[in-house]
């Protein structure tokens, strides 16, 4: 009878809290709007580029949760692999 190992429980539990910690993003790229200086949020919904207006103020909320998007996509790489320890580990039983 051998049980999950414990190291591999302890960074799935690390990385579902880290997980939910970064629930607040933005996926897209921040994009300038040429001579008039503002800024837009550019993401491709569906295959076609989207645009939103970042109002003044915002850029650096906007440039933090996109950076939040990048990071999650690493952290959901990273429970996917220990995922898959676990499954493998599981199925050796």
């Amino acid at each position: 009878m051998s049980e999950i190992p414990w190291h591999l429980q302890k960074q799935r539990e690390r990385l579902r809290n880290e997980i939910l910690a970064n629930l607040d993003f933005l996926i897209g790229s921040v994009t300038t709007q040429g001579v008039r200086g503002g800024f837009n949020l550019t993401s491709a919904e569906k295959g076609k580029t989207r645009t939103k207006y970042i109002r003044k103020g915002m850029l650096k909320d906007v440039q933090a949760m996109i950076a939040r998007h990048s990071h999650l996509k690493g952290l959901l790489k990273e429970i996917s692999e220990v995922n898959w320890e676990l499954l493998k580990g599981s199925s050796q039983r």
